[in-house]
């Protein structure tokens, strides 16, 4: 219950409002990330196919329902910046 609390509290800045991630949501992103790579369904040569982050929304609303992760721009940008890490 704690994990819903954390993850619907959001900071303004000059560009508008930025979501924060709690641990279990990075965890269970990155491991989504990895079994769709496994699976090949939506690998394309060294990249995701389009679908992916609407796949990604879906996967993670069944185990994080009260999340609201919505494929982009929430999911779009913690990739990149897990990336980036």
């Amino acid at each position: 219950m704690s994990g819903f609390l954390e993850s619907s509290v959001s900071s303004q800045n000059s560009q508008g409002t930025k979501r924060k991630w709690v641990p279990k949501e990075d965890t269970t992103l990155v491991s989504y990330m990895v079994d769709l790579h496994n699976v090949g369904t939506f690998n394309a040569d060294t990249r995701f196919k389009t679908d992916y982050l609407n796949e990604l929304e879906r996967m993670l609303e069944k185990v994080l329902p009260h999340a609201m992760l919505k494929a982009k721009p929430n999911i779009e940008s913690r990739f990149r910046t897990l990336k980036r890490d």
